[in-house]
């Protein structure tokens, strides 16, 4: 039996820029054991640069620059905190983010890349938009080509910046606009020289075609304000721009100068080994660092050559082994595209142009790419062979889930709880397979009271502590209950001491807060090693009168569903690398927000709900036609899906859940077999709320509820006849 590695050191890698993505690849292909890996990026995903004048210029697709931090920290076993760094305490060595608890690290490298935005230029935070970070630009042309094709915006664009890389941007947007046909208007406006560092030669092959297309440069011309519809520079002159984009002067995020280390203008400044010259547990790479022997220009050819150096360092210092020095390269060759498929060249004496060069350009860069798209997978460990017979209910070549995808299946479950006898206690009035427990207060009041854990699908313990709270809220919400104590239980990896306290700290601070937005307390709990990350609770509500149950379903009521489903596919997908960052970010995001309001508002008009968790959509459903002797009609076009969801489907992927699903209902159901119809018996966590609405009243509450900012949708209605399902 080999003996699992407990966990004893963390790292922390703040941004997802190229060298810290390089050195979560060969993470993935080869991790440290003991070393728990945390990624801290603001997005789910992390633009290639390289690839941005392509992009602008209509050539590559968004994603097809965008880096999938959400599968790479998987393939890495990481875990990915979606938010911004604001901070750092060396002393307790926390890392400090914006609406998250504090980070514990025992080694942290930052890659935050750098940014082009003007705060000090009056006007350009209102009317322009910068470069880097690249997401906003992005996002800001997209929109503005929209708006000049609509003939809302004239095509007159100004670029604030002539260096290389303000220079491709205009030829990138003037090659977009004239494929648009609209006549383009473009100028740059550089303060001092355009295009410095390039030989003379490959500047005037610039300036020639600068000249052939109609691109205005404009040098020694100072912007003094950016206005809704023009760029304002030295000698009173008006450069007409419905779009102004600000290239010039790359620059340190201001937040990075107030970590309290030693900087250049910044810069984070660093040694040879990448480590910060003041803390040795710090390091840094990327446009982010200033190199104390030997500065380098701001170019991602620096980061991607420093990757294998800072992979290696990171591991070394974590293992306790010996580090090596960065040496950068000399000269190296600049890529310059000119907005269709042709680029110059230069490098040291050389000037290039051609055709081919945008090629050799198109092929690195593609080439970059394809190491996040394939991504190193580890397989499962075989089965020992001779093993006793039979196999479990989710089979035995399976990749388990998390999440409600790891209950026990309704059969088994339903034939434990069946043995069960029936309370004795009068003041229990409710029985062993209802959703929770309903005891008599007396004078009108009851007491309800579930149980729920989750089984780690994220490595994230916030992000798992918060849906966990939620999916437990559930059946409290489904009864028509306000949440009022809860419980906690948590299993942790083995770990070391400090590692223990500092995850725990996460988990109470975020289940502290999700419970107080909905008036509840954690009043106490209970905490172990294990195997595996899990955090459950025990939660208590209280109900005005009648709680809501299963059996008030009347013909006729419309079924109202609260939230999309298919979170079991996303999640098995996660686990094999399939599912697409930015949907699964979404997903676990609408996962974690509270119910409270949508169950106040279903409270009134409802006659029977219930929340839709680990037997899917089907289950539950079927669960409330038996209780309430009726029948039920499911419209599958209104049943909403979370994004992705479909396209996993249609290639069979499942939850290792769903096959009990299915069968708990196959004979209780009359469905097709498209992609839509199947995830009704996906496994959720955290998923919605379903409820039976009298016909009179789902307008109002259909209105009342998106109002509250919830997307509900009509998904069906009930109907006379025997407990089954039917699709419309």
């Amino acid at each position: 039996m080999q003996r699992p590695v407990p966990l004893t050191r963390d790292l922390v890698l703040v941004g997802g820029g190229h060298a810290h993505a390089l050195v979560l690849r060969r993470w993935a292909m080869r991790p440290l054991p003991g070393a728990r890996v945390t990624l801290i990026n603001p997005a789910a995903t992390a633009p290639y640069t390289g690839m941005l004048p392509g992009h602008i210029a209509g050539h590559y697709g968004r994603d097809a620059l965008e880096i999938d931090l959400v599968r790479l920290a998987e393939a890495a076993g990481a875990r990915l905190v979606i938010g911004a760094a604001t901070g750092l305490d060396r002393g307790a060595r926390h890392l400090l983010i914006a609406d998250h608890p504090a980070v514990r690290y025992d080694v942290v490298s930052f890659d935050v890349g750098i940014t082009s935005d003007m705060p000090a230029l009056p006007g350009f935070a209102a009317h322009g938009v910068a470069a880097k970070p690249l997401a906003q630009y992005a996002t800001a042309w997209a929109r503005f080509c929209d708006e000049v094709i609509a003939g809302r915006r004239p095509p007159e664009v100004a670029v604030i910046g002539g260096g290389v890389a303000g220079v491709e941007l205009a030829f990138a947007m003037h090659h977009r606009l004239s494929s648009l046909g609209a006549p383009p208007r473009i100028t740059v406006v550089e303060a001092a020289t355009a295009l410095p560092g390039l030989t003379q030669r490959t500047r005037q092959r610039i300036f020639e075609r600068l000249r052939r297309d109609g691109i205005r440069l404009l040098e020694r011309a100072r912007v003094t304000e950016v206005t809704a519809d023009a760029v304002h520079v030295t000698g009173a002159r008006q450069i007409p721009a419905a779009l102004t984009v600000g290239a010039a002067g790359a620059r340190p995020h201001d937040w990075v100068a107030t970590l309290g280390l030693p900087h250049t203008d910044g810069y984070l400044t660093v040694d040879s080994t990448l480590r910060s010259v003041a803390d040795p547990r710090i390091y840094a790479a990327g446009d982010c660092c200033h190199f104390a022997d030997h500065p380098l220009p701001k170019a991602g050819v620096y980061a991607v050559r420093a990757a294998p150096v800072l992979h290696h360092n990171l591991r070394a210092d974590l293992a306790g082994l010996q580090r090596r020095s960065f040496r950068p390269q000399g000269a190296y060759l600049k890529l310059i595209s000119l907005g269709g498929q042709d680029a110059v060249g230069d490098r040291g004496p050389l000037s290039l142009a051609g055709p081919w060069l945008w090629t050799v350009k198109d092929r690195i860069d593609r080439a970059f790419m394809r190491k996040f798209i394939d991504l190193p997978q580890m397989p499962l460990p075989a089965l020992p062979r001779p093993r006793a017979k039979g196999e479990p209910e989710s089979g035995s070549t399976a990749l388990p889930c998390a999440g409600c995808g790891a209950k026990i299946g309704a059969g088994a479950l339903g034939s434990a709880l069946a043995a069960m006898p029936a309370p004795r206690r009068a003041d229990v009035l409710s029985q062993p397979s209802d959703d929770a427990a309903v005891l008599d207060l007396g004078a009108g009041r009851m007491q309800v009271l579930s149980t729920d854990h989750l089984r780690a699908f994220t490595k994230d313990p916030v992000t798992l502590t918060r849906i966990a709270a939620v999916h437990a809220m559930g059946d409290i919400w489904a009864m028509g209950g306000q949440p009022q104590v809860a419980l906690s239980t948590v299993i942790l990896p083995h770990m070391t001491a400090e590692m223990a306290a500092a995850t725990l700290a996460e988990i109470s601070q975020t289940a502290g807060a999700t419970f107080a937005v909905e008036g509840a307390e954690v009043v106490g709990g209970h905490s172990s090693y294990g195997d595996a990350l899990t955090v459950g609770f025990t939660v208590t509500g209280i109900c005005a009168g009648a709680p809501l149950t299963l059996a008030g379903g009347q013909v006729g009521d419309a079924l109202v569903l609260t939230r999309p489903i298919g979170s079991g596919v996303l999640l098995a997908a996660a686990m094999r690398l399939r599912a697409q960052g930015p949907d699964l970010a979404a997903t676990l995001d609408a996962m974690g927000q509270s119910q409270g309001a949508a169950a106040a508002i279903l409270a009134g008009p409802a006659h029977a709900m219930t929340d839709v968790t680990g037997f899917g959509l089907a289950g539950h459903l079927l669960g409330l036609c038996r209780a309430s002797t009726c029948g039920a009609e499911v419209t599958l076009d209104a049943v909403p899906t979370y994004p992705g969801v479909l396209a996993l489907a249609s290639t069979g992927l499942r939850s290792s859940l769903w096959p009990a699903n299915r069968r708990a209902v196959a004979a209780h159901i009359t469905i097709g077999e498209a992609p839509r119809a199947e995830v009704l018996f996906d496994p959720q966590t955290a998923g919605g709320l379903l409820a039976a609405v009298p016909e009179g009243a789902v307008g109002a509450t259909l209105a009342a509820l998106r109002q509250a900012g919830v997307s509900a949708a009509r998904v069906g209605r009930l109907i006379d006849g025997p407990p089954a399902i039917s699709a419309v």
